[in-house]
């Protein structure tokens, strides 16, 4: 990373999502440094998924960011979440399994990016359980509350005949 290219990084990032003109020409210019440059094309990837909902065009630049840099920690959570949104939910799924090897990576966000999974293709006992997992990793209050409160929408959705079996499960469990 070149003195220059981080300059129009973190202009891009500081402007990202409130000023997109500015964000998108301090980015323009970061990858004319350096095109493959993984924390610049995930924030494009980013732009086009959370902005513009243009999932396709999203995912060729988070494809590029983890060919170049397959260890990149921003990476994974932003395509995942892209992924998500675009209801590719094998990719997803492979996706959050080599993300979770990744050495430093928010596991919390990632559990409860495979709860969101299961709970998309209506396996609610399965996103209880990531829910659960994703709580072992939480590290701070906010993610803690966050996830609790995911649980109790999970629940809130459940069939009774369900939310009956899994309440005992849990019961059984303490």
């Amino acid at each position: 990373m070149t003195l220059t290219k981080s300059k129009y990084y973190f202009e891009a990032l500081d402007n990202y999502p409130y000023n997109l003109p500015d964000c998108l020409e301090a980015l323009n210019y970061a990858l004319s440094y350096d095109p493959e440059d993984a924390d610049s094309l995930c924030l494009m990837g980013r732009i086009y998924s959370e902005m513009l909902n243009d999932y396709e065009k999203a995912k060729l630049y988070f494809e590029e960011a983890m060919q170049c840099d397959v260890t990149s920690l921003n990476t994974p959570k932003y395509y995942i979440k892209c992924l998500l949104d675009n209801e590719d939910l094998q990719e997803a799924e492979k996706l959050i399994a080599y993300a979770l090897k990744i050495k430093g990576i928010d596991k919390a966000v990632l559990w409860y990016y495979r709860a969101l999974l299961s709970e998309m293709r209506g396996s609610f006992p399965n996103a209880l359980k990531f829910l659960k997992e994703a709580k072992q990793f939480s590290y701070n209050k906010e993610m803690l509350e966050f996830l609790k409160e995911r649980e109790q929408f999970i629940k809130s959705k459940m069939p009774k005949k369900l939310k009956k079996k899994s309440d005992r499960k849990k019961k059984e469990t303490q």
